[in-house]
């Protein structure tokens, strides 16, 4: 689920399932009742509705395009609030000229709903365009040079929040003659930024630049820019050179309609912040199917596409991740299926309508999709994963008689610290939000590491439509998440044997 389950495929890792946790008030693991195999409420032709929901959703209707190098000019704003791990709260305003040179408008807030600022960023610089990148397919690489930094205190506590995060040197020199309401100057040429990331401050997100417009068939344009991942680790963020990115940012002139959000964030400067509207409550539940709602991209190579089953009778869970080679979602490499148990925790004491779960992982079943990854999953050991030798284009294979495999970074069974909100979507569809996974490839299987920000959200779909209400639907994601570093070294076998072929050819 962190793109869940897989989100971390790309990352070289097969995805880790979630983790189970313990309800509130009991001592008892609801993923160890036993129970039948994973049933829902349909037959078999459930599946083939499933796919055809995801399939309506992905490709028909909108038709994608995107330059490898990306014309960037214009104002881009957030659709929503944003939520970065930590967890940190935000609305941004970026605007890039023809001349390469772009000011940045980053809105910080005290709660996760942003209605209470906390303090405004204004960031001035330079960014050039460089090559296609080598490690993510579709995407731009590019450099910025910051020539200014300066910040806006909404109110006295929020000054006082933010001294007591940084060391008495950055207060003395920072914060001290900062006037709540006033701007104030944080970083120039000549200055240098060590009081910068001692506020964990970065743009290493403009090093990954990618550009799409979405072409809808009634005649309507969205246009999104996808900028670089915030690397979940917070003494790692100012030096990560991202691989996937965070949640796009909408073009003011092509985006949807309507979006109050867009409108506020597109009228605000660094002393009149966004106050965004308090969104309705919307409570979990677990019922449904739950789709992604585009080809989305995980850090170091992995293009998926995640859905999601949910039995809150049984307490348990299916997930389907099917992974692919390129940023359209058009080039399948292995699909897989991961079945489990979970249980739900108490309410997030850092995300205020997340709640927290755990998943368990009993089983996981792969099916590959294209000659190279069969070929890879014969190379394995006798007894490592599955039968070793029988890997066929399109036919399953049950990993759990060999508890997993280590090329894939499966391990079973398996357990995942989960966090899940919900929210309704502009024409008041049910979103589900699950925990983004952890930069480095690992799994959040303790405590300590569950997730502290979101996933690109994903729909509800009912016997192929996305469902209009929320009355029936359920909060709960599957994630898979183990060790990265196999799956990564998978994708990156599969992509280099495609590109030898390629290469082939041309």
């Amino acid at each position: 689920m962190s793109s869940g389950r897989f989100s971390h495929l790309l990352w070289g890792v097969l995805v880790l399932l979630p983790a189970a946790v313990i309800v509130a008030g009991t001592r008892s693991k609801l993923w160890e009742v036993p129970t039948g195999h994973f049933t829902s409420s349909s037959n078999q032709t459930e599946s083939l509705q499933w796919e055809h929901c995801q399939y309506r959703h992905l490709k028909e209707g909108v038709r994608i395009t995107a330059d490898i190098r990306p014309k960037l000019d214009g104002t881009w704003v957030s659709t929503r609030c944003e939520v970065r791990p930590g967890p940190e709260f935000l609305t941004r305003s970026y605007t890039f000229h023809s001349n390469r040179h772009f000011q940045a408008l980053q809105h910080y807030y005290t709660e996760s709903s942003c209605e209470d600022p906390a303090y405004s960023l204004m960031i001035r610089g330079k960014i050039r365009l460089l090559q296609a990148s080598w490690i993510t397919r579709g995407a731009t690489e590019a450099e910025h040079h910051l020539s200014r930094v300066g910040i806006v205190l909404h109110s006295v506590a929020a000054k006082q929040r933010l001294a007591s995060r940084l060391p008495p040197a950055c207060v003395s020199l920072s914060l001290n003659e900062a006037v709540p309401g006033k701007p104030y100057e944080l970083y120039n040429t000549r200055a240098g930024r060590a009081c910068l990331a001692a506020m964990g401050f970065s743009v290493m997100e403009m090093g990954l630049v990618r550009v799409e417009m979405q072409h809808h068939s009634h005649g309507g344009e969205v246009q999104e820019l996808f900028l670089g991942d915030i690397h979940t680790d917070w003494a790692q963020r100012t030096q990560h050179r991202p691989t996937g990115y965070q949640q796009p940012l909408q073009n003011a002139m092509y985006h949807i309609h309507p979006c109050p959000v867009c409108a506020l964030a597109y009228r605000s400067s660094e002393q009149r912040p966004p106050v965004l509207p308090r969104a309705p409550a919307v409570p979990l539940s677990l019922a449904g199917h739950w789709v992604s709602q585009r080809c989305e991209t995980r850090p170091n190579v992995l293009f998926l596409t995640r859905d999601f089953t949910f039995n809150p009778v049984q307490h348990a869970w299916r997930g389907i991740y099917r992974h692919y080679l390129d940023p359209a979602c058009s080039q399948p490499t292995f699909t897989l299926t991961a079945l489990g148990h979970y249980a739900q925790g108490n309410p997030s004491s850092k995300l205020s309508g997340a709640s927290e779960f755990v998943f368990k992982v009993t089983q996981v079943k792969v099916t590959a999709m294209d000659e190279s990854t069969a070929k890879l999953l014969n190379s394995t050991r006798p007894g490592k994963c599955g039968r070793a030798g029988n890997w066929r284009v399109g036919v399953e294979q049950d990993l759990t008689p060999t508890n997993g495999c280590p090329m894939l970074g499966i391990r079973l069974p398996h357990k995942e610290y989960e966090l899940f909100k919900m929210e309704l979507d502009h024409r008041k569809h049910p979103l589900l939000f699950t925990g983004e996974r952890p930069t480095d490839g690992s799994s959040p299987d303790r405590p300590l590491k569950r997730p502290t920000s979101f996933q690109l959200p994903m729909v509800l779909c009912n016997g192929g439509e996305t469902h209009p209400s929320f009355s029936t639907f359920n909060s709960k994601q599957v994630q898979l998440a183990s060790g990265t570093a196999g799956l990564e070294k998978l994708v990156l076998l599969v992509f280099g044997s495609a590109l030898c072929s390629w290469l082939d050819v041309y």
